[in-house]
């Protein structure tokens, strides 16, 4: 594994990479070593993009692990476009499968940050609830991408 960080508007975030795919971008406070390989140093790359409001689609493998149910959570949310949001209810009709609740905690343990949106999964009415962040950065990455 190889990891990097990106200094964002939001924070020091993490990224790591196994075997040339991104397993993780997540906040994180603690100094690491840096190692960057092509595919970090794109990832890097792309989130400044994402940040500087010229990029609303990632294009990065992507490896994240978890159950069945959550990578189906995780799936839909890559379809929430930039900009958009769901609730987690609807996440669930969606897949078919488990409540808002559970779709919840998958969101909460997405190991993809931002790229994997769970940003964009939002409670019933719109409510900013539940984000591994905190709701100031879910609510700072929704703003962003509204503002166009």
């Amino acid at each position: 594994m190889k990891q990097t960080f990106y200094d964002s508007p939001l924070g020091r975030l993490i990224i790591r990479e196994e075997e040339g795919v991104i397993t993780e971008i997540g906040f994180s406070e603690e100094g690491i070593v840096a190692e960057d390989t092509p595919l970090l140093s794109e990832a890097k790359k792309q989130l400044d993009e994402y940040f500087r409001k010229k990029r609303k689609v990632f294009d990065l493998l992507l490896q994240a692990e978890g159950t069945e149910f959550q990578s189906r959570v995780w799936e839909e949310m890559l379809k929430i476009p930039y900009g958009g949001t769901a609730t987690y209810g609807e996440i669930a009709e969606r897949i078919k499968s488990g409540c808002a609740r559970s779709v919840g905690q998958a969101c909460n343990r997405n190991p993809i940050a931002i790229v994997i949106p769970c940003h964009r999964v939002v409670g019933k009415a719109g409510k900013l609830v539940g984000y591994a962040g905190g709701l100031d950065k879910k609510d700072a990455l929704l703003k962003l991408e509204s503002d166009e």
